[in-house]
């Protein structure tokens, strides 16, 4: 059972971890590999709608997607974008990123070697990731304007998706976490997390949402 309490510090997590930025037209669209196909949907919705020229895929495969997406994640993503109308000539993959960092870098790398001009970045991740990603990119892309994208929900509609209200509100918290050590380990760069913020994620903890955190050190 999720207390009231627990569900309210989960919308708390849910709305710090979105950018709430406004998608604008930048140099390219790079669609971070998860679980999530929504993320090629709004890819290709993005791609529609005129705001980048070129989508970049990136993800390889991991324990949560090795059976729904066994090509890997970016090739998944692409199928996807393909089949919504995309052309083929628009959609670049980056096959081997098994994390964030991987992602942006990798992703990078693909740009640079088909000698794309990059000084903006629409980055779509899955809902809760929008600030880790941006974080992410500031940190190892620097030079270029991020802004960050994903499918537009609200929590509820989220955890509805997933079917699994625990398993989400894990996940909330453990990238919440990562926001807080990962600057210190040169990830990412560092965010102000505000107090309501981090008062809700150590009662969560406190609560058990735990499955989703990395040792201290890792």
């Amino acid at each position: 059972m999720i207390s009231a309490q627990a569900w309210a510090d989960a919308r708390q997590l849910w709305d710090y971890h979105r950018m709430h930025h406004e998608p604008r037209p930048c140099s390219v669209a790079v669609g971070l590999g998860s679980h999530d196909l929504g993320v090629a949907d709004t890819a290709a919705e993005l791609y529609r709608r005129g705001l980048v020229p070129l989508i970049v895929f990136t993800g390889a495969t991991s324990r949560t997607t090795r059976d729904r997406m066994p090509r890997g994640e970016a090739v998944h993503y692409r199928e996807r974008a393909l089949e919504l109308g995309v052309p083929d000539g628009a959609v670049l993959t980056e096959p081997r990123a098994r994390n964030t960092g991987e992602n942006i870098r990798f992703s990078r790398a693909v740009l640079e070697e088909a000698g794309i001009d990059v000084s903006s970045v629409l980055l779509i991740s899955k809902p809760y990731e929008e600030r880790r990603a941006y974080a992410t990119a500031r940190k190892l892309w620097p030079g270029v304007d991020v802004v960050s994208a994903s499918t537009p929900m609200t929590f509820e509609e989220y955890v509805d998706s997933m079917g699994h209200a625990r398993l989400v509100i894990d996940m909330l918290v453990g990238a919440l976490q990562r926001l807080l050590i990962y600057p210190g380990q040169g990830f990412m760069i560092s965010q102000t997390v505000p107090g309501g913020v981090t008062a809700a994620y150590e009662r969560l903890c406190r609560e058990g949402f735990t499955s989703r955190l990395v040792a201290e050190g890792a």
